[in-house]
């Protein structure tokens, strides 16, 4: 029915326009056919101008080029400051949100924002006729508006950055800010900064009972302080100077020049005062061997993530507050240093050791009470048909204490065979520490 009276009344409209179209269609004069104006409508303007026609014509021009040109001008300047991006806090102060490299920015101070970067490429050749580019930055800063914190992941995955400076109004650095900056090698802290501070390039809170950062490219900074450059170059490079050891028929993997290059680079002594490893403070970092003081409690989630080659995780008993000569590094004596982790430990974090591929030994004190989850994941492996790696993990506590107090996570201990029927990395329980493993004896020094 609701069909049927659509209809008819569509056939109605249909007549009543016919019939004003019969009215009307006699009565416009054939002449005025095209320009024929009905009462208070604009009378049409077919082959003829608009009034005022060009003016408006040059009205829209103007209007459109005004647009243009400002859109352009936003288009550069988003460019130029994309490197850039910050976020107003409610205080007043800003946050550095995220860092996109221009270029080939190597070196960045974070105190102000910048509101500008200009670059400049100059073009040398050295002695055998190569293209060297180099390009230098000059940024410019808004010194109305203090940086006061940096966000979570804001240099995340740069490649280029070597050097990030803290300036004295940041008082909040979130503990991903510098997660999987692959050349960064120092980190400086205004000394007037309240809440952080710098130990030789690392970070740490103002009172160093917690290391921040571990750069992970810390090693290049440590080779060019121990004197390990190429002479050619100016590069760092990982055996000092390669073509002069070839060239004096010297053997530059000797194990004694080998071992006192990885106490030298690929060693680090954390100091005494430091109560917590943060999350992921040596995150891929190139460490061979890593002491932790007696008196360390947490080692927060992914801390020691991806260390494909370090060795040793050991404890050392004493005084040491990170400051050292220039020209000499501290290692523990023998007789102060526990193999693996201190007795202070009571939390180790998710994927704290997560690929710890190298290391052989762990030891779980009796303080631990809490292990997260994946904390020994990938640890162990299979080569050649032999098991490797951290096959088996020693605890302290018997195993029906350690059940019954000890608080893990899913697949803490990691697996291995990791095929159709992956294993579980076994637990020693109740077992005591091993003694430390002989080192071998010294030789000459060829460095």
């Amino acid at each position: 029915m609701a069909k049927r009276e659509k209809t008819k009344k569509a056939r109605k409209n249909n007549l009543v326009d016919q019939a004003v179209y019969d009215a009307y269609k006699d009565a416009i004069p054939a002449d005025e056919i095209w320009d024929y104006q009905v009462e208070g409508l604009q009378k049409p303007h077919i082959n003829k101008p608009f009034e005022n026609m060009r003016a408006k014509k040059i009205v829209v021009v103007i209007i459109l080029v005004i647009a243009i040109s400002v859109s352009i001008f936003f288009s550069f300047w988003i460019l130029h400051n994309d490197a850039f991006k910050y976020t107003a806090l409610e205080d007043g102060t800003t946050e550095f949100t995220r860092f996109s490299n221009p270029g080939e920015l190597r070196e960045l101070r974070i105190d102000y924002m910048i509101t500008d970067v200009q670059s400049d490429l100059q073009i040398t050749k050295d002695e055998a006729g190569k293209e060297i580019r180099t390009t230098t930055y000059t940024l410019t800063r808004d010194e109305t508006r203090p940086i006061t914190a940096i966000h979570e992941y804001a240099f995340n995955c740069d490649e280029k950055i070597r050097v990030i400076e803290i300036g004295r109004d940041v008082t909040k650095i979130d503990e991903k800010a510098f997660y999987s900056c692959y050349a960064l090698r120092e980190i400086r802290v205004d000394e007037e900064n309240p809440n952080y501070c710098d130990i030789d390039g690392v970070l740490f809170d103002k009172d160093c009972t917690e290391l921040i950062c571990y750069p992970i490219d810390h090693d290049a900074y440590l080779r060019e302080r121990f004197g390990y450059v190429d002479e050619k170059t100016g590069e760092t490079t990982q055996f000092w100077p390669t073509e002069n050891w070839k060239n004096e028929g010297k053997d530059k993997y000797n194990e004694y020049y080998t071992r006192q290059y990885e106490n030298e680079v690929n060693t680090y002594v954390v100091p005494s005062t430091v109560k917590k490893i943060g999350p992921l403070a040596f995150n891929y970092s190139e460490l061979f061997r890593l002491y932790l003081p007696e008196g360390l409690e947490r080692l927060e989630t992914m801390a020691i993530f991806r260390n494909w080659h370090i060795e040793r995780v050991d404890t050392y008993v004493g005084d040491y507050d990170g400051n050292e000569p220039k020209d000499e590094k501290f290692i523990p004596d023998g007789a102060n240093v526990k193999y693996s982790l201190p007795d202070s430990l009571t939390y180790i974090g998710s994927d704290c050791f997560n690929s710890a591929i190298e290391m052989d030994y762990i030891y779980i004190p009796e303080n631990v009470t809490e292990i997260g989850h994946h904390a020994f994941w990938a640890a162990a492996r299979k080569e050649n048909g032999k098991l490797i790696g951290l096959y088996e993990i020693h605890a302290a506590r018997e195993q029906a204490d350690f059940k019954e107090n000890v608080t893990t996570g899913d697949e803490w201990t990691g697996e291995y065979d990791n095929g159709v029927f992956p294993k579980n990395v076994p637990v020693l329980y109740g077992e005591t520490r091993l003694p430390l493993p002989e080192e071998p004896a010294p030789a000459e020094s060829q460095k």
